[in-house]
């Protein structure tokens, strides 16, 4: 974690996450997966570019099962763009930083 992200757990994912008044964006990840550490300075970067527009989360899906059964999470890394309460993006796999912006755009004021 940074400073410009924040641990999504089981606990705090209905508050932090489903009740936040700014969208967030859950990257659903795992300390075993080399392509979610491949994306996780690009997910830092996004954090940082967006700062008061997005809120950014991460969830490790070892400890978390539950979560990703909930929203189906069939491979990591996957990130999910909640606003509102309700997914309004997913990207699954390893995707370039130019990716997955242009996924979220349209959802981030």
């Amino acid at each position: 974690m940074s400073d410009q992200t924040f641990e999504v757990t089981t606990e705090n994912f209905e508050t932090e996450v489903l009740n936040s008044d700014t969208p967030v964006l859950v990257d659903f990840w795992a300390e075993w997966c080399p392509p979610c550490k491949a994306v996780a300075p690009i997910i830092e970067e996004i954090a940082g570019d967006y700062v008061g527009k997005l809120r950014v989360g991460k969830l490790d899906t070892d400890s978390h099962q539950e979560i990703m059964t909930r929203y189906q999470i069939m491979g990591i890394p996957t990130m999910i763009l909640f606003k509102g309460g309700e997914p309004v993006a997913r990207i699954t796999g390893m995707k370039p930083k130019d990716k997955i912006v242009k996924e979220l755009i349209p959802h981030v004021d």
